[in-house]
């Protein structure tokens, strides 16, 4: 009788922990689409056609990944040795340099208008969505509202951002099935938020219509504009590798800027050992440290900058702009021994770890919670501290060369 007492009493718990959670999914699915619909009046009222507001906001479900996206942070700090090896890789300067061939009309005239060097307004495409060829696997207008719904200190902002994405597509600069990009509301070729987007976009093709997603011209041509309007001149590099002085304690930091002959005074020279002289301002970055490389970076990298607040985003856009007119790479190596993975070595880690036992899902290049778990086993397995991390050790260890 106990036995069954006890057992009566879990299942009868269990049957009422279910009915509470039903009820609560009930209750968030009501309060989230209540939400919508006044979203969706918002934005009527902000000048949307109803029809839009309707068909773009009609289905929108939680998102966890989203809301989690929004919140949480990532299992570990990304070193820039990964970050760089991950975006500025040989298949992506490859990708690069072919489309700069291909575009070269394009480019050219969106270099003569706008000011803004060719090679970077490619770089930037290239970094933010693999030159068209990822856009994001959200469709923005449904995680904006996720956003908005949850609340939070953030709600204006991403309202705002919702109630623009809806305008660009009631004016028909967009088709409305096309808004594919990040968790954040960005999206496009060169993923611009909307309310950049509406700020800044260029109908460079003639044909009517502002459209970042399916017009290349258009693309490159805004993000060309949004670079001017950051401060790009054409007139100054981004700056420059350089080498210092042994045992330099002088002033860092891109918002500390000397003349080029100021910082030679210190000491300071080109990476090559050559003298820096002239007039022009530049701050010191030190991205890994004083034993990783060294830059003086201009106005220009805070133009860079500016369309993503990281400093490693600058010097990605900076290098990848570099290779793909066959400049030189950095020269100073990146202060570990363990460097980072290319997208290709990622996948082949992934299909390795599989192989090995320590299974990571399908393959795909992306390292993501399943890859950090199986990383982490391999590492166990073969010694190595646990870290979760895509590097160079654990890639030897399991098979990669």
């Amino acid at each position: 009788m106990l036995l069954f007492a006890n057992f009566y009493r879990f299942t009868l718990s269990g049957i009422v922990l279910a009915a509470l959670f039903a009820a609560m999914s009930h209750a968030e699915a009501a309060s989230l689409e209540s939400c919508v619909s006044g979203l969706k009046a918002q934005a009527i009222k902000a000048g949307v056609r109803s029809e839009v507001a309707n068909q773009m906001l009609s289905g929108v479900k939680y998102d966890e990944k989203v809301i989690r996206f929004s919140t949480s942070q990532p299992e570990y700090k990304t070193q820039i040795w990964d970050y760089m090896a991950f975006l500025v890789d040989a298949q992506r300067i490859k990708d690069g340099k072919a489309l700069l061939k291909k575009h070269k009309s394009t480019l050219s005239s969106v270099e003569k208008r706008y000011g803004v060097d060719r090679h970077v307004v490619l770089a930037v495409w290239g970094i933010e969505s693999d030159y068209g060829q990822f856009r994001g696997d959200f469709y923005t207008p449904h995680a904006l509202a996720n956003l908005v719904c949850a609340g939070g200190r953030r709600t204006k902002y991403f309202r705002g951002e919702l109630i623009k994405t809806l305008q660009i597509a009631s004016r028909g600069d967009v088709p409305i099935k096309s808004f594919q990009g990040s968790w954040a509301g960005a999206f496009g070729q060169t993923q611009f938020m909307p309310t950049t987007y509406t700020r800044l976009a260029v109908d460079f093709d003639g044909d009517g219509h502002k459209d970042l997603v399916n017009s290349i011209p258009d693309a490159l041509a805004s993000t060309a504009n949004f670079l001017k309007d950051a401060g790009w001149r054409n007139s100054r590099p981004w700056g420059y590798e350089v080498k210092l002085p042994k045992g330099y304690n002088g002033p860092t930091g891109r918002k500390k800027r000397s003349a080029l002959s100021t910082w030679s005074k210190r000491g300071l020279t080109h990476v090559d050992g050559k003298r820096l002289s002239g007039k022009l301002e530049a701050g010191l970055i030190l991205p890994a440290g004083r034993s990783g490389p060294a830059f003086l970076v201009t106005r220009n990298f805070d133009a860079l900058r500016s369309y993503n607040a990281s400093q490693s985003y600058g010097l990605a856009i900076a290098l990848l702009s570099e290779l793909v007119s066959d400049g030189k790479p950095f020269i100073t190596p990146w202060p570990t021994n363990d460097p980072g993975l290319s997208r290709a070595q990622r996948l082949h880690l992934q299909k390795l770890l599989n192989k090995a036992g320590f299974h990571v899902g399908e393959p795909d290049g992306k390292v993501g919670p399943a890859t950090r778990k199986g990383i982490k086993q391999a590492e166990a397995h073969h010694g190595l501290p646990v870290t979760g991390r895509p590097g160079y050790s654990v890639y030897l260890k399991v098979g990669g060369q």
